[in-house]
């Protein structure tokens, strides 16, 4: 490929990981060449070990670009296990003290894959309703931070989801180890995936890969009308499949014709390509090195800003905005003034910390 452009590049990730968290992923053809090109891609984004299960049983499980793959399957393996006595840890004292937690992403994701060492997850985290939140807090305060990341929410508004009763209503319990942990329903595990995925701006290739595994796990009695009811939830989560669907070849079924994405727009697709393809993803350093250590260091500030200006599927998902061809501007300066006010509500909490 004589082209070393972010979208191509990340239309190599887009075709390497056609397939990959099926037991037995499709042949690959794919040259080393490439493969040398995107691995650094692919293990920056925690998508390694899903790169090493699609190359397996191929020629190219021979050069050095495979055995860092491997190696990374090897490490999400040992932490997947080490991971889930925090889980138990974590419901017990919720339990404890009278709370009914939901786990969401991570675990919950990784169990559609053929092996949890293919999807890692650093963050434990954890939904319980609005009113325990603080008592929840409380409950969980005596963890090490250095041992658990945590990440508790509110409720389940961050993933547009609004009814809290009829989603504890459908959710489940499995075992983890001795515990019994509850987790999503069906309809509503495919909604968070999809939503939080397009929310973050698409950029991790693992999280489109989450949205395949539970599409080709849905159960026979999937309702899709709950799933896509509400005309506004449906709009992100219609997107998602579609680029499932587009980029990763996943396989939808019996979706009603109805509630099928009615028109790629022309910017989601690109999107989500320059961001596979990036060296720098848009949304990596916002984690990496907060908005106030820019302002107190006075390091980069413009290159903080650049960072934090959300790309068109993020702005479009955050405010509630229509998936058409229409310029995302108006979506993107809305999200960062949003956001500016929040930075500003809380910079005088963060500042002397």
């Amino acid at each position: 490929m004589k082209t070393n452009s972010a979208k191509e590049t990340g239309r190599l990730v887009a075709a390497f990981l056609t397939g990959a968290w099926r037991p037995e992923p499709p042949a690959l053809d794919f040259s080393a060449t490439d493969l040398e090109r995107i691995a650094p891609l692919l293990l920056q984004t925690g998508a390694g070990a899903l790169a090493w299960w699609r190359l397996r049983q191929s020629e190219l499980r021979i050069c050095a670009a495979a055995e860092q793959l491997h190696e990374a399957f090897r490490l999400y393996t040992l932490e997947s296990r080490v991971n889930k006595s925090k889980i138990e840890e974590v419901f017990a004292l919720l339990r404890a003290s009278g709370i009914e937690p939901i786990l969401i992403k991570g675990w919950a994701a990784a169990r559609y894959y053929p092996k949890r060492g293919l999807r890692p997850y650093g963050d434990i985290d954890v939904c319980v309703r609005q009113k325990e939140f603080q008592n929840a807090e409380r409950a969980l305060a005596g963890l090490d931070p250095r041992k658990f990341r945590m990440d508790l929410h509110s409720g389940f508004a961050k993933f547009g989801i609004r009814e809290e009763e009829e989603l504890f209503a459908r959710s489940q319990l499995v075992t983890i180890n001795q515990t019994e942990v509850r987790i999503l329903g069906a309809e509503d595990h495919l909604r968070v995936v999809c939503f939080h995925l397009m929310r973050e701006g698409a950029w991790r290739p693992l999280w489109l890969a989450d949205v395949a595994a539970a599409l080709e796990s849905l159960p026979k009695d999937f309702d899709w009308n709950y799933c896509l009811g509400e005309k506004r939830q449906a709009v992100p989560v219609a997107g998602a499949i579609d680029l499932a669907q587009q980029l990763l070849g996943a396989k939808v079924g019996d979706i009603p014709e109805e509630k099928r994405s009615k028109k790629t727009p022309r910017w989601l697709v690109p999107t989500v390509l320059n961001e596979w393809g990036s060296p720098a993803p848009s949304m990596t350093s916002r984690h990496d090195f907060p908005m106030v250590g820019h302002l107190r260091l006075r390091k980069e500030l413009l290159k903080g800003l650049r960072h934090r200006w959300p790309n068109a599927i993020e702005a479009t998902t955050t405010m509630n905005g229509p998936f058409n061809d229409l310029p995302r501007l108006p979506f993107q300066i809305g999200n960062s003034l949003f956001r500016v006010a929040s930075f500003l509500t809380y910079l005088p909490k963060t500042w002397n910390k």
